[in-house]
């Protein structure tokens, strides 16, 4: 009882200062030294919330009646906002996508997936009556059995059809807050399946129909899913960066300055190395391994590399700073 007494009037205060902080900037007051105290109390109320989390999060999942040690998940390797940990899961989910994009383009096009109604399947749209195409068939299929197995209750997992996942058949696990919720409760997959279907996938797969419908619409769902948690992973790149300096995100942010916001996160630089090394990963994933012991004949790569390159600059990266700033406008809200 002492304990919850202590959590609540923790979150009383931190409440309060937030209450305070978000009352002077409402009344006006655009001085730096209102914004400046805006910042330390934003800063101060970080500490507290990680202070928390780190002493909390073990100790309330073991006093959960229907937790238990073997629910419990340590989240500073799978979820964690540390940036140099988020720097290197970004690196490793660069694997994924161009493995998958590899895959995808052995096989046509095949557009009849992507067609409501291009082919015979049992899946309907409950308001509409509208025929799925296979490949929202497949998809929605797919997330039923990944949604049963907790797939979608990670934090760094996000399910195109949410509304129509089943009931879990284990246990639920228990993760850390690592994201701020009030700015974390939203998802761009819609965009996301749009820009794959209609601008990265022409650039990937071949014209024409080989009647591998079913092959194409499950490499798709690959692609789909890997695309969609690399974009979604911008929350935690959002919030290391806050995380590391509040001070410069706050004002930002009361101002609602979505243009500051993406110039403020915007590294030319970085990006250019991650253009560099998905160009260079999709050249050495691209072809055989012993390729060099061809007899001295040239081995087309799989993919083109400057293609993933175009794709990674023209979509993938906009799309992940759209969803940092995006979290980064409601990183202040209770």
């Amino acid at each position: 009882m002492n304990q919850e007494h202590a959590t609540a009037t923790r979150t009383r205060a931190v409440s309060s200062d937030a209450t305070q902080s978000t009352s002077a900037v409402a009344r006006g007051s655009s001085n730096d030294v209102d914004l400046a105290r805006l910042s330390e109390s934003v800063a101060l109320r970080l500490r507290r919330e990680r202070e928390e989390r780190e002493s909390n999060v073990r100790d309330e999942a073991l006093a959960s009646s229907d937790m238990d040690d073997a629910n419990l998940v340590d989240g500073s390797t799978l979820v964690s906002t540390d940036l140099a940990s988020v720097r290197d899961n970004l690196i490793r989910q660069e694997e994924s996508i161009i493995f998958s994009l590899i895959e995808r383009a052995q096989v046509a096009r095949n557009s009849a997936i992507y067609e409501c109604g291009g082919l015979p399947v049992p899946g309907f749209d409950e308001d509409t009556g509208r025929r799925h195409s296979l490949l929202e068939y497949v998809l929605r299929q797919t997330e039923q059995l990944y949604g049963r197995v907790r797939r979608y209750t990670a934090p760094d997992e996000h399910a195109f059809f949410p509304e129509s996942l089943p009931p879990l058949v284990l246990p639920p696990l228990r993760y850390p807050d690592s994201l701020h919720r009030p700015a974390s409760t939203f998802d761009i997959n819609d965009v996301v399946y749009d820009m794959y279907v209609h601008h990265l996938l022409p650039e990937v797969a071949a014209e024409g129909d080989d009647a591998n419908y079913g092959s194409a619409a499950l490499l798709d769902v690959a692609c789909l899913q890997a695309l969609s948690k690399r974009v979604h992973y911008g929350m935690f790149v959002a919030e290391a960066k806050f995380t590391a300096a509040p001070q410069k995100y706050t004002p930002l942010i009361v101002e609602k300055d979505a243009n500051g916001l993406m110039e403020l996160l915007t590294d030319t630089a970085v990006e250019a190395q991650v253009l560099k090394r998905v160009e260079r990963k999709a050249a050495a994933y691209g072809v055989p391994p012993d390729a060099d012991g061809n007899g001295g004949a040239a081995v087309s790569p799989k993919i083109d590399p400057k293609e993933v390159g175009r794709l990674y600059e023209a979509w993938v990266m906009p799309l992940t700073k759209e969803v940092q700033v995006k979290y980064l406008l409601h990183r202040l809200e209770e």
